[in-house]
């Protein structure tokens, strides 16, 4: 091949060099490049070395801005007794927090030690602990136990910090061992605990369980509102306001916090006394349990003198600490339907009266098994919530007889010496028809002064008494005392029974005459309570009241609850000569089996047959106090429905030695000496003989007293059951239905079961006479 000339010339020639002065050129752009590497990687060194501290709090911050920003949760006041024992406190408890996206983390040396530890600690399974974090390994904060104790906390604490230091001495060891070098020993150190930090919240804890369930309520787990009770009435008291921990960065990338503390809720003392609750609680539940029984009992305890409640008691109990627990040996699921079926036809029929061709079945067609139990259950612990001293009304038959006397004898209408004569009956007129009004002494007392018409709770005397006064200041009278109005007591939800009570222009002759022995109009049990503790201080009315003081966290007084004088309600001198009568009424009258051994008592028994009357169930009741002369404390009792049959239910003794054995006790916690000895023949067990007040039986002597139907019975009927009329029936076409003041809402609130379309006055005649009735007011 012929080779070109100019390929020739050159392959003997060697390359040509870079002039020198380009070399030189290119020498220094490569060493000012090297210098520039050296001098930014210095600068980088610096910078790590002197600010790294600053840029990994800064990173942190970043990172856990989360969880620098944090609750701090307010304590819930606690509720004390007058003397300090806790009834309701809020315990610390905590939550344990896992970051299980940093446990997981195959950098970080958390995994096994950690899971581990939570397994030992909490006694949970490995696995299970395992698959919590599997299930949330991208979440930086999951809560994985709750309601954890301070011990339990402090337990895992210490675990922690002990066992960190045997791991690090293990690593510690195993280096010097196989002389590893520093990074490789810290990769030794995947065995620690961390990703696990716990939050502070409060536990609502009731120390005695049950006791003084109706008047505490219960609070919600996060302690901010309460249910029933104190705890609902004085929520904002005991609510304090969360606190607040913030992370942030200053100006020098330093993380700094400010820390909000919380504050915490106010403590609550109540009047009431542990031992005398307690007491209350004991013997209503040995009345249900080992005696007699019933729907119903329920008591109140206060002192006369400034309104203040020492206990409030019921057969409705519950579990504060577990209030929706049910007994499922007592409330099966059938149960629970059963009752479910009931509400939701009730409910039915109160909403949608006028879809009466609705029946029961295509009622509860559109509920299911399930949706009946629950409403079951909501009707279950309704009853079970209820505080019925407060929140229910009932007739209260001869308990009210002693405010009858007490406006008679203020207005003047009578002196303790007024004498009126008991046949047994008396027959009332408006000049066209006639209605015949039976004492429960069928054959009459004879003649009666006030004291012994109390004592023996003559129905006639009391009715002539009201007409001596006269229906405008009877009515008057029935006010001052409290009936028909609200005590204003500081407990929710106290029942209305302003409709429950006949104004002056609604009272008629019969309406009058049944009112002045307790029939016909509603009223509750504070209201009763309260009204008998003005007449045994005087006249002075105070207004009921459960709390006694309320002081903040650190035990500072911010409020003493002092007495509150309402009004007068009767005189003096006639509120003296009403306590000796009712100490006249225990000693030797209807209130005999209240007696306590060295201490003069006085009270008043009270019988009242409930609605429908044809169903003979009766609520009876004493209200006793002691002592006579100087009175400390009032002991009222109610017994709603005995589980006895018809008539035998109406013994006022029943809640007689209710109130008798929680008086004996009451009188020892609060050291009232005895005052002396009694009579022998007056001693308890003597008066446990003694006729009881309720229905005149055949072959029973007339000390007992009736709330029956047969107390005011037509003469033609006077020996059967009259038609569904408790008090009276009219003569000569007349016919007054025993039914009281019209008022269905309140009226359905009441434990009595009470009908609405109350009649207010006499009609002139049969059947319009009854719908004229219930329209006169």
């Amino acid at each position: 091949m012929k080779k070109s000339r100019s390929t020739e010339e050159n392959s003997g020639q060697e390359p040509k060099l870079l002039p020198l002065y380009m070399q030189q050129k290119l020498f220094l752009i490569l060493l000012f490049f090297l210098l520039l590497f050296l001098y930014l990687t210095f600068s980088i060194y610096q910078t790590i070395r002197g600010n790294g501290q600053d840029y990994q709090r800064m990173i942190r911050s970043q990172r856990q801005a989360h969880y620098r920003s944090e609750s701090i949760p307010f304590r819930r006041g606690d509720i004390t007794d007058r003397n300090g024992t806790v009834l309701a406190t809020s315990q610390a408890v905590y939550t344990m927090i896992l970051d299980p996206k940093e446990i997981l983390d195959p950098e970080q040396p958390y995994h096994s030690a950690t899971v581990a530890a939570i397994s030992k600690i909490l006694g949970d399974e490995t696995e299970q602990v395992e698959k919590f974090l599997s299930e949330r390994s991208g979440k930086r904060y999951a809560r994985y136990q709750r309601q954890l104790s301070f011990e339990d906390k402090e337990r895992f604490d210490q675990f922690k910090e002990a066992e960190n230091q045997r791991l690090k001495k293990l690593w510690a060891k195993q280096r010097r061992e196989q002389k590893k070098s520093k990074k490789e020993g810290e990769e030794e150190k995947l065995q620690q605990i961390g990703g696990v930090s716990f939050e502070l919240s409060y536990k609502r804890n009731y120390p005695y369980g049950s006791l003084a369930c109706t008047v505490l309520g219960f609070s919600s787990g996060d302690g901010t509102s309460g249910s029933g009770g104190i705890e609902q009435y004085y929520n904002d008291k005991l609510t304090g306001v969360n606190g607040r921990k913030y992370g942030f960065l200053d100006f020098d990338t330093k993380l700094q916090s400010v820390l909000k503390d919380a504050t915490d809720g106010n403590n609550i003392v109540s009047t009431i006394n542990y031992n005398i609750q307690s007491a209350a609680e004991k013997y209503l539940q040995e009345w249900q349990v080992d005696d007699v029984g019933s729907k119903m009992a329920a008591a109140i305890v206060m002192d006369p003198n400034n309104g203040e409640v020492l206990a409030m008691a019921s057969t409705n109990r519950y579990d504060l600490n577990n209030p929706r627990n049910l007994d499922p040996t007592v409330y099966t699921d059938q149960k629970l339907r059963e009752i479910g079926r009931k509400k939701l036809v009730e409910g039915f029929r109160k909403n949608y009266p006028d879809q009466g061709s609705v029946t029961d079945a295509q009622v509860l067609s559109q509920y299911t098994e399930d949706e009946l139990k629950t409403a079951g259950q909501k009707a279950v612990w309704d009853q079970l919530w209820r505080n019925p001293v407060v929140t229910d009304s009932y007739e209260p038959g001869s308990t009210v007889k002693p405010f009858t006397l007490a406006g008679a004898l203020d207005e003047g209408a009578i002196t303790p010496n007024t004498v009126y004569e008991c046949k047994g009956f008396i027959q009332l007129s408006d000049g066209t028809h006639s209605w015949k009004i039976q004492c429960h002494n069928r054959d009459g007392h004879g003649q009666l002064n006030a004291e012994q018409a109390l004592m023996e709770s003559c129905n006639i005397y009391m009715l002539d008494a009201a007409f001596a006064e006269g229906k405008e200041k009877f009515a008057k009278y029935q006010h001052l005392f409290g009936f028909g109005e609200k005590t204003g007591i500081d407990l929710p939800a106290e029942v209305d029974t302003s409709g429950l009570v006949y104004s002056a222009d609604a009272l008629g002759k019969t309406t009058l005459a049944t009112n002045s022995f307790g029939q016909n109009f509603n009223v509750s049990m504070i209201q009763m309570a309260a009204a008998y503790c003005s007449i045994l201080n005087g006249g002075s009315y105070y207004k009921p009241h459960i709390v006694k003081q309320i002081r903040n966290s650190n035990g500072t007084v911010l409020q003493d609850v002092k007495p509150e004088l309402l009004r007068v309600t009767s005189s003096v001198k006639s509120c003296d000569f009403l306590r000796q009568a009712l100490y006249q009424t225990v000693e030797h009258g209807t209130g005999q089996p209240a007696k306590i051994q060295g201490y003069k008592v006085g009270g008043k028994t009270g019988t009242a047959q409930k609605l429908p009357r044809s169903e003979k169930n009766y609520l009876v009741s004493f209200c006793g106090f002691a002592p006579v002369d100087d009175p400390q404390i009032l002991v009222y009792v109610i017994v709603d429905t005995p589980n006895k049959e018809g008539e035998d239910q109406a013994s006022a003794s029943f809640a007689t030695k209710i109130e008798q054995k929680i008086m004996n006790d009451s009188l020892q916690y609060l050291d009232i000496p005895p005052e002396g000895k009694t009579d022998p023949k007056n001693s308890l067990n003597e008066s446990l003989s003694a006729q009881p007040e309720g229905i005149n039986r055949e072959g029973l002597g007339a000390g007992e007293e009736s709330g029956s139907a047969a107390e005011s019975s037509s003469e033609e009927e006077s020996k059967k059951e009259g038609p569904g009329d408790e008090s009276l029936s009219g003569e000569g076409g007349a016919d007054v239905p025993a039914e009281l003041p019209s008022s269905s809402e309140n009226a359905e609130s009441s434990r009595a079961e009470t009908e609405s379309g109350r009649s207010r006055e006499e009609s002139s005649s049969g059947t319009k006479a009854a719908e004229s009735a219930a329209s006169a007011r």
